[in-house]
């Protein structure tokens, strides 16, 4: 009896640890079949980039993830293995990243041939909104946003520290503002001309000063939500034709479990009936 027990516990053991691992790879699986029906039905290279808060399987610690060096590597070795001829479908879910790392992506797809769309169905801020740009057509979701790409320096916005370097005397500074704010100012530079660049492609050369200009001026903070509204009067094309297939990939990353949802419903499509009308169960 006792053996029998042994082996039950053993058993509830292993199974918590398998458990996971086998949901793991029935989501990546998932995935994959998901890209691939978009794939054929676009007759594209579909990628994704989504960046949602995961867990250390050991410590079970949120992190964010954000445009790394990585995710430029994959993404431009997806882009070098594609044809020439081949439309490029990107979908963003991404809070932005590393200046390197998405500048690098940007001129990947803007350099491809044939025709590159980005799919946003939540937001695509900062790094995002910039390989956004790089595409021959946006599609958002109606409430969906990117944001403004105004570079950050540490924890503040680089426009902050030199308008902060203005109103004070050059004199009464230590050496260390003084070189924060000569960084501050090469790379409100170097990501405006990277914008510039970009637009350069689709618009005339005032509309793509204007633009450029809007984006990385610092008018806004830095997690200021860009509307598809405010975007078409920027000028810039976007239209709302989401694929339902990009819907249902966002749904198979979900977010690290906790102990209470956040946010409930019950997920099927809603029935509008008159307050008399009796319930199923009743009839």
């Amino acid at each position: 009896m006792s053996s029998l027990f042994s082996i039950l516990w053993l058993i509830l053991i292993a199974s918590s640890f398998l458990s996971p691992l086998f949901e793991k790879r029935r989501i990546e699986l998932a995935r994959v079949k998901l890209l691939n029906t978009m794939s054929r039905k676009r007759g594209s290279r579909v990628i994704s980039m989504i960046h949602r808060m995961e867990a250390i399987s050991i410590l079970g610690i949120p992190i964010s993830r954000h445009i790394d060096i990585e995710d430029s590597e994959h993404i431009l070795r997806a882009i070098r293995r594609t044809p020439k001829n081949v439309p490029i479908d990107i979908i963003l879910h991404t809070p932005g990243g590393l200046v390197l790392a998405a500048e690098q992506i940007a001129r990947a797809l803007a350099s491809h041939e044939a025709k590159v769309t980005v799919f946003v169905p939540h937001y695509a801020m900062s790094g995002g909104t910039l390989l956004a740009l790089a595409a021959d057509e946006i599609i958002m979701d109606e409430h969906a946003v990117l944001g403004p790409i105004d570079p950050q320096l540490g924890n503040y916005p680089a426009v902050s520290i030199l308008k902060a370097i203005e109103q004070k005397d050059k004199n009464s500074l230590d050496d260390t503002t003084l070189i924060l704010g000569d960084m501050a100012a090469k790379a409100m530079v170097q990501v405006y001309e990277s914008v510039y660049n970009l637009l350069l492609e689709k618009f005339p050369e005032d509309k793509a000063q204007e633009i450029a200009r809007t984006l990385t001026e610092g008018r806004w903070t830095h997690d200021y939500p860009i509307t598809c509204r405010m975007l078409r009067d920027m000028g810039l094309a976007v239209c709302h034709e989401m694929p339902e297939e990009v819907y249902q990939l966002m749904e198979l990353y979900p977010q690290p479990a906790q102990r209470r949802p956040s946010v409930q419903y019950v997920p099927v499509p809603f029935e509008r009936r008159s307050p008399d009308a009796p319930s199923r169960g009743e009839e």
